[in-house]
C-alpha cells in the first residue's frame, strides 16, 4: 500500500466524510460510464446491427471478465506507483471506452467492425474500472489513515450502486435523445472532466519496499476472498433473477422489490458508518450474513408479493457492509505495502462469484424452478456465517474501536 500520510487531526465525521467523497467521486464517474450504456448496448447490437442475444450478452460480459483479470495488476500498481496515478490511468481507460462507442456508431453499416470496437471498448473499460475503483479505495485510505479504511470502502460502494442507478435509465434517455453519438459525447465528456480534477490533487507517493509475489497474496487472503464470495451469490440472485420469480408466481411488482433492496443496501452503509470499527469487522459481517439468510429463505418461502418484498430489503441490508467488513481483516493480513494487492484480489473473489452466479442459478432453475434458486443461496450464505464465525474464533482478542465523535 502507498505510504500514509497522517490523517488529518480534528476531523468531524462531516468533514471525514467530506473528504473520503472528494476522492470516491472519482470512481463514481468510471461507474457512470458503465451504467449509461448497460441498457442500450444489447439492443444496439441486437436490434441496430442484427446480431443474436449471445453477442448483445457478450459484449456486456466481457466488461466484467477484463474487470475480474486486471483487479490483481491494478492492485499490484497502485502499491508500487501510487493510487493516484492509477486512478488517472483508469479514467483515461473509461475515456479510450467512450472513443470506440463513439467509432463504433459512425461504423455502425459496418456490422463486423462496429462489433469489434464495441467488445473492445468493453475490454478497455473492465481494465479502466478495475484501475479506477481500487485506486480511489487506496487513495482514500492514503488522506484519512487505515482506521478509516472501513469508512472508505464503504462509501466507495455507495457511489459505485449509485452511479449505475443513476446511469442506466439516464443512458435511454440521453439514447433515445441523440442515439449512440450523443451518449459517446456524454461518456467522453464525463471522462475529461473527472481526469481534469484528478490531475491537480496532490499524489501519495508508492511504496519503496518489495512486495511479495500475487500468490503469496493469494495464499494470505482465498479465505476471505471465499467467504465473500458466497456472501455475493445474495446479492447475484436477487438482482438477477427476482424479476422471473416475481413472473414464476403471477406477480407485479419486481422492479420496486429491486428498489428496496438497492435502498436498503445504501441505507445500512449510511445508517452504519462506523459499525466496524465499533464492532469489529466479522463480527458486523457476521450478523450481515444472518441477516441477508433470513432474507434469502423469506423470498424462497414467499407466498404473497409482501414476503418477497421484505425478503429483497433484508438481503439489501444484510449484504450492505459484507464487503466492507471482511475487506477491513483481510488487508491487514499482508504488509502495508501490499494492502492494494490485497484489496483487489479480495475484490476479485466478488466478481468472480456474480459471473457464474448467472449460469449456474440459471441451469438450476430450469431443472428445478426458480425458489429453490433462493433456498439454495440462503444455505450457502448460511455456510459463509458459519466461516465467519469460525475464522472470528481462531482471530487474537482485541477490543472494539471506540471513534470519538467531535
Amino acid at each position: 500500500m502507498p505510504d500514509q500520510p497522517a490523517a488529518e487531526p480534528a476531523l468531524t465525521p462531516f468533514r471525514l466524510n467530506l473528504l473520503i467523497l472528494s476522492i470516491v467521486m472519482f470512481n463514481f464517474a468510471s461507474y457512470l460510464t458503465i451504467g449509461l450504456p448497460l441498457a442500450v448496448l444489447p439492443g444496439f447490437v441486437h436490434d441496430g446491427l442484427g446480431y443474436s442475444a449471445f453477442w448483445a450478452g457478450l459484449v456486456i460480459s466481457l466488461q466484467y471478465l477484463a474487470t475480474l483479470l486486471s483487479r490483481p495488476h491494478a492492485g499490484r500498481y497502485a502499491d508500487q506507483w501510487g493510487p493516484k496515478k492509477v486512478v488517472v490511468i483508469g479514467l483515461f481507460g473509461c475515456f479510450i471506452s467512450g472513443l470506440c462507442i463513439l467509432f463504433s456508431a459512425l461504423t455502425e453499416s459496418w456490422t463486423v467492425l462496429s462489433l469489434g470496437l464495441l467488445c473492445l471498448g468493453r475490454v478497455i473499460l473492465g481494465i479502466g474500472q478495475s484501475f479506477s475503483g481500487t485506486g480511489t479505495s487506496l487513495w482514500g485510505v492514503a488522506r484519512v489513515g487505515s482506521l478509516h479504511i472501513g469508512r472508505v470502502i464503504s462509501w466507495n460502494g455507495i457511489v459505485t450502486y449509485g452511479a449505475m442507478a443513476i446511469g442506466a435509465p439516464l443512458g435511454v434517455v440521453i439514447f433515445h435523445s441523440g442515439g449512440l453519438l450523443l451518449l459517446s459525447g456524454v461518456i467522453i465528456a464525463i471522462c475529461v472532466l473527472a481526469i481534469a480534477l484528478a490531475l491537480p490533487r496532490a499524489p501519495v507517493k508508492g511504496s519503496k519496499a518489495k512486495p511479495l509475489p500475487f500468490r503469496d497474496v493469494l495464499g494470505k487472503i482465498y479465505g476471505f476472498g471465499l467467504i465473500l464470495a458466497m456472501g455475493s451469490a445474495g446479492f447475484g440472485v436477487i438482482a438477477t433473477f427476482i424479476t422471473l420469480f416475481y413472473k414464476d408466481k403471477g406477480w407485479d411488482g419486481a422492479a420496486f422489490a429491486l428498489t428496496l433492496f438497492s435502498a436498503a443496501f445504501v441505507g445500512t452503509r449510511l445508517l452504519f458508518p462506523n459499525a466496524i470499527n465499533r464492532l469489529g469487522g466479522l463480527r458486523v459481517a457476521s450478523i450481515c450474513f444472518a441477516v441477508e439468510a433470513v432474507g434469502l429463505f423469506l423470498v424462497a418461502a414467499s407466498f404473497d408479493p409482501w414476503m418477497a418484498k421484505v425478503g429483497a430489503f433484508l438481503t439489501g441490508a444484510g449484504f450492505s457492509l459484507v464487503f466492507p467488513a471482511i475487506g477491513v481483516v483481510a488487508v491487514k493480513v499482508v504488509p502495508q505495502q501490499n494492502q492494494g494487492s490485497a484489496l483487489a484480489t479480495y475484490t476479485a473473489f466478488m466478481d468472480l462469484s456474480l459471473g457464474i452466479t448467472g449460469p449456474i442459478a440459471g441451469f438450476i432453475m430450469s431443472f428445478a424452478g426458480v425458489p429453490l434458486v433462493y433456498f439454495l443461496t440462503a444455505l450457502l450464505v448460511c455456510l459463509a456465517l458459519v466461516c465467519t464465525l469460525r475464522m472470528s474464533r481462531r482471530q487474537p482478542a482485541s477490543p472494539p474501536i471506540e471513534i470519538k465523535e467531535n
